[in-house]
């Protein structure tokens, strides 16, 4: 069995574009969740970057760090939009939050699945 794309997420936001005009949902409301995923995962890249090398350097400690506080503040960053769009307009609000809630339950059910049917050079998830 293959591994799911390792972005399937934007593959998801795309087809989220169809969806909410077929189905007259609030234009705002995707514009809004697609700002703020190509946001964090531009974050999340840079983060994932910065990591490689700390560890590359032998700091792992900085590379958790990096990792955690990122992690949370993609989080924070989400949240934050969604929270001033829904003041602005409900409905827009709603629906960008029920996007990124799929798009971020698909990106992490993909990164975990990928994980175990691919693991990477020198990492097993077998029992030795």
């Amino acid at each position: 069995m293959s591994p799911p794309p390792k972005h399937v997420d934007l593959l998801v936001l795309a087809a989220a574009a169809v969806v909410f005009v077929v189905f007259g949902f609030p234009m705002l409301g995707y514009v809004t969740a697609a700002v703020a995923w190509l946001a964090q995962r531009g974050v999340q890249w840079l983060a994932q970057r910065r990591s490689t090398e700390a560890l590359k350097a032998g700091n792992r400690q900085r590379a958790m760090g990096i990792i955690a506080a990122t992690t949370l503040g993609r989080v924070w960053l989400m949240a934050t939009i969604v929270l001033v769009v829904g003041i602005a307009e409900n409905s827009a609000g709603l629906s960008s939050a029920v996007l990124l809630a799929a798009l971020f339950t698909i990106s992490m059910g993909s990164s975990g699945v990928a994980y175990l049917l691919e693991p990477e050079e020198g990492q097993s998830v077998q029992p030795r």
